[in-house]
């Protein structure tokens, strides 16, 4: 798991997350809808339908929310460790050329091999 992408690792995170959620609404859900079957009058049974109902809705939107939480999160990390790794890369490359910069010998006119033949250029000149 430790060379995984954490953003996978959110996203599935998340997905487990969203799922008991659900599960946990549809339960809320189930024990308002049986409630109805039991109320004595119509009133009761009408409210407690229409309250299994929000139930779900609202345990849906928050389960919505989550995964589109989970999934913002995921995508900025991703975004995050790819421009890091590009940052990563231009630095290296800066390094390197620097380093072939140094490593490549720059050519002057007055090595010290060109002295000595000068100078016995002149004496041979004088004799």
């Amino acid at each position: 798991m430790a060379d995984a992408d954490l953003d996978a690792i959110i996203r599935q995170v998340a997905k487990q997350q969203t799922k008991t959620l659900m599960a946990a609404v549809k339960k809320r859900r189930d024990r308002y809808v049986a409630l109805a079957q039991k109320a004595k009058d119509g009133e009761a049974r009408q409210r407690l339908r229409q309250m299994a109902k929000h139930a779900l809705e609202e345990g849906t939107a928050a389960a919505k929310r989550l995964q589109m939480s989970a999934d913002n999160a995921a995508d900025s990390y991703a975004r995050a460790m790819r421009k890091a790794a590009e940052v990563l890369a231009s630095q290296t490359a800066v390094v390197a050329k620097k380093a072939s910069a140094k490593k490549t010998p720059v050519k002057n006119a007055k090595t010290p091999a060109a002295k000595p033949v000068k100078a016995n250029a002149a004496r041979n000149a004088k004799a």
